[in-house]
């Protein structure tokens, strides 16, 4: 049973925002989940969003590569960021909020309940200061930038479990206050 009720809903600009903008299709989020609750119907949802934060993970590797080459080659960096290697950081963004949108459905929260406007924006800023910060770092330590690429991978690959294990622990407790999911990640959007 989803626990949200039609006056919750999200409005139609927002669920225009999230599709046009962000490719957010929230039909998949649902078929994904549906899936996952059908392959292994015995799972409790706890093991189900393992599964889905383990499939994200390798996901998220290979996007903050890519989202880190760019650096690599300073004279063409702008260029591979007009050809598209900055599309890197909006599939990730994306990704992470589909993550937050199927583990919450694993634990029976609506993707479409307004109550999931505030945790996405959190989702989103999240996301952008862990792309700004890879190459911060590598360039504070002055390291060799090839140093940015596992730094990329790993700052987004432990972005996405944070971003996972956070959801099932805010989504999994009984409380339905709003305020402890975006605390952990919020900070990041004030």
């Amino acid at each position: 049973q989803i626990t949200t009720t039609s006056s919750n809903k999200q409005s139609l600009a927002v669920e225009e925002f999230l599709y046009f903008f962000l490719r957010m299709r929230k039909n998949e989020v649902k078929r994904t989940v549906n899936v996952l609750k059908e392959s292994y119907p015995a799972e409790s949802p706890d093991e189900i969003a393992k599964r889905l934060i383990n499939a994200k993970t390798g996901l998220s590797l290979f996007g903050g590569t890519l989202l880190s080459l760019p650096g690599l080659m300073p004279g063409w960096g702008q260029a591979l960021k007009l050809a598209g290697f900055v599309g890197a950081g909006s599939m990730l963004t994306r990704m992470h909020l589909y993550l937050l949108l199927e583990v919450g459905l694993a634990y029976d929260h609506d993707p479409d309940d307004t109550a999931r406007v505030p945790e996405m924006a959190a989702i989103v800023a999240a996301t952008g200061l862990s792309a700004a910060a890879s190459p911060i770092l590598v360039s504070r330590l002055k390291l060799d930038p090839i140093y940015s690429l596992p730094a990329g991978a790993l700052t987004m690959a432990t972005l996405t479990r944070l971003i996972g294990f956070t959801a099932m622990k805010y989504y999994g407790s009984k409380q339905s206050s709003a305020g402890e999911f975006p605390a952990s990640l919020a900070t990041a959007a004030r």
